[in-house]
Order: C-alpha cells, then sequence, then structure tokens
C-alpha cells in the first residue's frame, strides 16, 4: 500500500495543509509485502483516535474524559524507565499478539537510550517473523518510526517519545541538526511533525505504554526541562502511570 493513499483516505483528519499532501504524494513509499486486504483499524474504538486528537490539539482535560471512559478496555500507560515499558509489553500480549517499539523518524537523541531511529529495518522482518527472530518487533531491538507503522497496526506498543515535539505552554518543534536541535518554524513541518506522532499514538490495536526520557541536565542535548515538561503534560491527561 501507499503511506500518502492511507493518509489521503483519512484528510480530514490528517492533513490541514496542501504543502503536507504535495509533500506526500512526491515521496510515498509503496510495500506490497504488507498490505491489508481488509483494515485492521475496526479493532480499535473511535474514542482511541478522539483521546489522542484531545492530546495533540492542547486539550488535557478533555483527554482525561476520553481516557477515563476507555481504560479499563484500552490501557495506555505512561513511564520514564524503558525496562519498566518492555516488561509490561512481554506480560500484556498473549500468543502470538506482537509487541514492538516505536519512534519518530525526528527523535534522534533517544540513541542515548539504545533506541536509534536512524538504523532501518526490513518491514517484513519486523512485522512478520516470529520472537525468534532477533529482526522482529518481538525482540524489542529495532524500532520502526512512522514510515514504518503508517497505515499498520500491531497488538502492544511502547512509543518513545523524544523532544523533536515537547511540551511547553503547548507542543514546540525542533529537528536535530548536526549536534544540535533547531527550531521548526514553517508550519507545514510543524504539522506534519504533529500527525507523525499522531500515526505513532494510533498503531495499537489493544493497549500502548509512552516512554519519556528521565534525564539530568548532564547532555545539552537532553534538557530536562523539555523531557519533563512534556511528561507532565501527558500526566495531566489522565494517562496511567507506571
Amino acid at each position: 500500500m501507499y503511506y500518502s493513499d492511507k493518509i489521503l483516505s483519512e484528510k480530514s483528519t490528517y492533513l490541514n495543509d496542501d504543502l503536507l499532501l504535495d509533500w506526500l504524494q512526491k515521496n510515498g513509499n509503496k510495500v506490497t509485502d504488507l498490505h491489508l486486504s481488509v483494515s485492521v483499524r475496526s479493532f480499535r474504538s473511535e474514542k482511541v483516535a478522539l483521546l489522542i486528537q484531545n492530546i495533540l490539539e492542547n486539550k488535557s482535560a478533555e483527554a482525561k474524559k476520553v481516557f477515563d471512559s476507555i481504560k479499563s478496555n484500552y490501557p495506555v500507560f505512561l513511564t520514564r524507565n524503558l525496562d519498566i515499558a518492555k516488561k509490561w509489553l512481554k506480560q500484556e500480549a498473549k500468543g502470538t499478539e506482537r509487541i514492538g517499539i516505536i519512534a519518530s523518524s525526528g527523535g534522534r537523541r533517544l540513541r542515548a537510550d539504545g533506541i536509534n531511529v536512524k538504523n532501518e529495518i526490513e518491514p517484513t522482518n519486523w512485522f512478520l517473523n516470529d520472537q525468534y527472530d532477533v529482526r522482529s518487533s518481538f525482540y524489542l531491538e529495532e524500532i520502526a518510526t512512522e514510515f514504518d507503522i503508517q497505515g499498520l497496526e500491531i497488538d502492544f506498543t511502547c512509543v518513545a517519545w523524544d523532544i523533536n515535539l515537547y511540551y511547553e505552554n503547548g507542543w514546540n518543534f525542533q529537528s536535530f541538526k548536526g549536534s544540535k536541535w533547531q527550531n521548526i518554524n514553517q508550519d507545514a513541518a510543524k504539522q506534519y511533525l504533529l500527525n507523525s506522532y499522531r500515526v505513532l499514538l494510533t498503531r495499537a490495536r489493544q493497549g500502548m505504554i509512552i516512554y519519556v526520557p528521565e534525564v539530568d541536565d548532564s547532555d545539552q542535548t537532553r534538557p530536562k526541562e523539555f523531557y519533563d515538561n512534556t511528561f507532565e503534560y501527558l500526566k495531566k491527561c489522565g494517562l496511567t502511570l507506571i
């Protein structure tokens, strides 16, 4: 399927700028091995999409109300500890239910935690191979980005959150260039980044855990304030701490 086709079919939700449409039409990738003849979105409540919409639209009170109505059937946990996130994934999955870690392609400083979004995965191995294959999502070593997982779903995800999108009196947008973060100023690029996180946060059929790194200020590329503010905002949205 074409990633651009999937987004075009949901234009009212995912596209607010003609520049995004133009970019996707020029850069969409075709992955025929992963074509789904039947949409798997029917497995997930529409309220999950509403929850994510409220979170990304800076509506924490509304997000909390929605989450309170679905959390018994669709858990969303929040943690600062990657080992806890991995343990939760392994405990939740039963039988062949698929788990995996996903992150924004712009989350470059997650590499400090062993989450290297620049390492390209082979999608068929990540999505289809079993728990005994180190290339599969089950191993929680290779990371899928929004480009890999757009239009697809797995059962349980860990969404690793970096400060290319961070919260401080609303959402702020950055791109990591060379050895430092740079502010994103173009509206189309901001919207595209926001929609990238929307994709990541809506890929789990049955539940997810969001990992926000806990850092100190010893690394200038990982300012503690940005990670902490993002975590506090997500907590304000009512997500369950673990």
